[in-house]
């Protein structure tokens, strides 16, 4: 990975970190997104001490602002002329319903919109970069689901856990449409289950979600373990020239149901085109 520029988001704990680092062991330069800046400093230096280069850099910014994200995009361009791997990991679930500062539920601003978002707005520096590649962490919580195209706010009905399954199908989709679209163009995307990993994104669920999280904790994968997958595909010769795809344990399977309905991923891509301003981009 020496020479590969690798934009890691939600580097500073769980699945992200441990990406982060192993991409930086293999020698590659490692731009950290964090939202806090103690602990990405914190992050920073534990990831350029495991590099062999001692490179590595932190960017700041709320994945669940626009404006905030527009504004990363503009610094990782003005720093990088090319990217190789783009990892969208950060994410949550929120126990109540939360409004962002441009009016969406945080859930799906946070879980997809951001990858949506930050994707398009740094596609020229991937195809500049090409080959690359672009890693979408979703979940296997997204079958047994479907996305309502009308309530996607969950302004009718908010359920925290129902939010956080169609957030992650539309990570799916967003997948398999990116790989529609960028055919041809050197950028293979695809998206993974990292496994049940004890992490901290329980902390915003349920009372009772939190309680079993705990008593569970001790039969999940740890972290390093749950970021096999995400290295795997941002780094590995076996992947290339496979896109649209959906991985397990660095192995490839067969997503839901719905997260394979073209109309869906295609809808879901114009809807999410007219919530970020990108209305008709490709």
């Amino acid at each position: 990975m020496r020479g590969r520029v690798c934009v890691v988001t939600g580097a500073t704990s769980g699945v992200g970190r441990e990406a982060a680092l192993a991409l930086a062991r293999r020698g590659a330069t490692v731009a950290l997104v964090a939202r806090d800046r103690s602990r990405g400093d914190a992050a920073l230096r534990v990831v350029r001490a495991a590099s062999p280069t001692g490179v590595g850099e932190l960017f700041l910014a709320d994945l669940s602002s626009q404006r905030s994200i527009r504004s990363l995009a503009t610094e990782i361009r003005a720093r990088y002329p090319a990217l190789h791997v783009l990892v969208n990991n950060a994410g949550g679930m929120w126990h109540r319903r939360e409004v962002t500062d441009d009016g969406l539920e945080r859930t799906f601003a946070t879980n997809h919109l951001a990858y949506f978002l930050l994707t398009n707005l740094l596609l020229d520096r991937l195809r500049a970069g090409a080959p690359s590649r672009i890693v979408n962490v979703s979940s296997d919580a997204h079958f047994r689901t479907t996305l309502d195209f009308d309530d996607l706010q969950g302004e009718r009905r908010y359920d925290w856990w129902l939010a956080y399954k169609r957030s992650k199908l539309a990570n799916v989709l967003f997948t398999s449409e990116l790989q529609a679209r960028l055919d041809g163009s050197g950028i293979i995307a695809n998206a993974l289950h990292p496994g049940m990993v004890n992490t901290g994104i329980a902390r915003q669920g349920s009372r009772l979600f939190r309680l079993g999280f705990r008593i569970g904790a001790p039969f999940m994968l740890t972290p390093a373990r749950g970021a096999e997958t995400i290295v795997y595909l941002a780094s590995s010769p076996e992947v290339e020239g496979v896109t649209g795809a959906y991985f397990e344990k660095c192995r490839r399977k067969e997503p839901s149901p719905a997260a394979r309905d073209p109309r869906a991923r295609r809808r879901l891509w114009d809807v999410s085109g007219a919530l970020t301003g990108l209305a008709g981009h490709r």
